[in-house]
C-alpha cells in the first residue's frame, strides 16, 4: 500500500496530507501511527521547518478507526483486553505524544468529516481551520467505546467541559458553523478556497523566527499545566535564550531600518 502521508515542502511549510481516500483516510494500521511518529522526530530535528499544515486527501479529513476492523476483532483492535491495551499505548497513542508535543506550530485544514480519532487528531494540532462541508464527531460512544487517543483530555481544553461532554456523552455530529460558533475552529472557508487560506496563514506564521516559534509554542503547551510562577521562570529562560539569537538581532535591525528580515535560524 502507498504511504499514508503525502509530504510536500514550500520553504519552511510542510503540508502534510493523509492520502488513504479510499478508506475516508482512516486510522487502520501500525504503519500509519509510525508514519506519524517518524515525520515528528524528523521536524524536530529539522530547524528550518517552521510550520506543519495536516489535511486530507479526497472526501474526508479523517473517519477515525476502520469500524469494520472493531467488529472482526482483527488489525490494531485484535487481542485480549490486556494486548488492546498495549497496543492502544504502544500504537495510536503515540500520535498525540508525537505531533501534539511537535515543537513547531502545527495548522489542521479540515477539509471533510473529522470523526472519532479523526477528531482528536485535528484537536491535537494548535489551529483548525475548516472547509464548510467539514463535520465533527467524538462518536466513540456510538460504538460503545471511550476516546482511547486523547481526545477527553484535548477537546474540553479547546471548547470546554459542558461542550465536550455534549459531544462525548451524545456522539452527535456537528458541521463547521456550529464548530466555529463553539471555537472548535478558527476559520471556515469554502471547499475550494481551504488549502490556499491554510498555506496564506502557514506563511504569515513561517514569516517569523524558528526559534521563537519553537519557543512560544512550548511555553503555550507548558501554561496549560504549571503555575504562573513556575510559567514566568520558564518564559525568563527562554527569552535570555532568544535574546542571543542571530534572528532576534536581525528582527530588531529590520524594525529598526523599516525593512523585511533574512533569518538565517541561528
Amino acid at each position: 500500500m502507498n504511504p499514508f502521508l503525502q509530504i510536500e515542502r514550500d520553504g519552511g511549510i510542510v503540508t502534510v496530507r493523509m492520502n488513504h481516500p479510499e478508506t475516508r483516510n482512516a486510522l487502520t494500521s501500525p504503519e500509519q501511527i509510525q508514519e506519524f511518529v517518524d515525520l515528528c522526530a524528523e521536524l524536530r530535528r529539522d530547524r528550518s521547518a517552521r510550520v506543519m499544515v495536516l489535511t486530507g486527501n479526497g472526501s474526508a479529513f479523517c473517519a477515525g478507526g476502520n469500524v469494520k476492523d472493531m467488529r472482526s476483532r482483527e488489525g490494531i483492535f485484535a487481542g485480549s483486553p490486556f494486548e488492546l491495551r498495549n497496543t492502544y499505548r504502544d500504537g495510536i497513542q503515540r500520535i498525540p505524544l508525537a505531533l501534539y508535543e511537535l515543537d513547531i506550530p502545527v495548522i489542521a485544514a479540515v477539509n471533510g468529516p473529522a470523526i472519532g480519532a479523526g477528531l482528536d487528531l485535528a484537536c491535537m494540532c494548535d489551529i483548525r481551520l475548516a472547509s464548510s462541508s467539514a463535520l465533527f464527531a467524538e462518536s466513540f460512544v456510538r460504538l460503545g467505546i471511550v476516546p482511547g487517543d486523547g481526545g477527553a483530555w484535548l477537546l474540553p481544553r479547546i471548547i470546554g467541559i459542558p461542550k465536550a461532554s455534549l459531544m462525548a456523552f451524545t456522539g452527535d455530529t456537528i458541521n463547521a458553523a456550529k464548530a466555529l460558533e463553539w471555537g472548535l475552529v478558527e476559520q471556515v472557508c469554502t471547499h475550494e478556497t481551504l488549502q490556499a487560506e491554510a498555506h496564506s496563514l502557514a506563511q504569515r506564521i513561517a514569516s517569523n523566527p524558528g526559534h521563537a516559534l519553537r519557543l512560544c509554542k512550548r511555553l503555550l503547551r507548558e501554561g496549560q499545566h504549571m503555575r504562573l510562577d513556575s510559567l514566568l521562570e520558564l518564559s525568563a529562560a527562554y527569552q535570555s535564550l532568544a535574546h542571543h539569537t542571530e534572528d532576534h538581532q536581525e528582527a530588531v535591525a529590520a524594525f529598526m531600518d523599516k525593512r523585511k528580515p533574512g533569518y538565517l535560524d541561528r
